[in-house]
């Protein structure tokens, strides 16, 4: 079972397509599914729950938390993560199933501001390949800190347009979304992935600034 665990629709105000159009994205790569991790929003689930029935996709329901040390996903969630206290959205996570993992740890200026072993017996695992992130040694050195603190490895594509869907994904050998998910906790999952094209860096630039656009002219209207 593959699939893409960190993605971002236009329900993020830095992305820019459908839950939908990322499902089909995924699909059309041969994954079997993602999950939809928008910023600090789960406003996109509904949607994102619909197109997956309508293609027969599986769906990890997501958030990306900004916290005071840095972003935080949560996935396997029945609903949104409200503290942006590191420990505290943990806390959160856990306390409704979900699994908590330190996306991108290296990344700058994504990266986590702490020590990981601080924080290994916190969390559940690292994201050490993001396809997004132009520098692989920033991927190997997540890698070799999942295995040093015995947090699992997950994948993503971070994706904020369509194209780049499925570009990175974790990989597990089950049947179904639950045993996935325990695979993550066990330590059981691979991870494949593929760099994307530099330019793509620019779509979270693009989408903020339509976003404003669009906002700005929503307030004059409002006046």
């Amino acid at each position: 079972m593959k699939i893409d665990l960190h993605n971002h629709s236009y329900f993020s105000n830095d992305g820019l397509s459908s839950p939908e159009k990322l499902i089909k994205e995924a699909l059309k790569k041969g994954l079997d599914g993602i999950a939809i991790t928008d910023h600090n929003t789960v406003d996109g689930w509904p949607e994102a729950i619909e197109a997956a029935k309508k293609f027969n996709a599986l769906l990890v329901l997501g958030q990306e938390i900004s916290t005071d040390k840095g972003d935080l996903l949560g996935l396997f969630l029945s609903k949104k993560v409200e503290s942006r206290k590191f420990l505290e959205a943990v806390k959160e996570i856990k306390a409704q199933g979900g699994v908590a993992i330190l996306p991108h740890p290296f990344h700058f200026p994504e990266n986590f501001r702490g020590k990981i072993k601080d924080v290994a017996k916190d969390i559940d695992g690292l994201e050490v390949f993001n396809s997004r992130g132009p520098v692989s040694l920033l991927d190997r050195m997540a890698l070799v800190a999942a295995k040093d603190n015995g947090l699992a490895m997950t994948g993503g594509s971070d994706t904020h347009l369509w194209r780049t869907c499925g570009s990175a994904y974790a990989e597990a050998d089950v049947k179904n979304l639950e045993d996935f998910k325990k695979a993550i906790l066990e330590r059981k999952t691979s991870v494949t992935g593929k760099k994307t094209s530099v330019l793509y860096l620019v779509a979270p630039i693009t989408a903020r600034r339509f976003w404003f656009l669009f906002a700005e002219k929503r307030k004059r209207r409002q006046k």
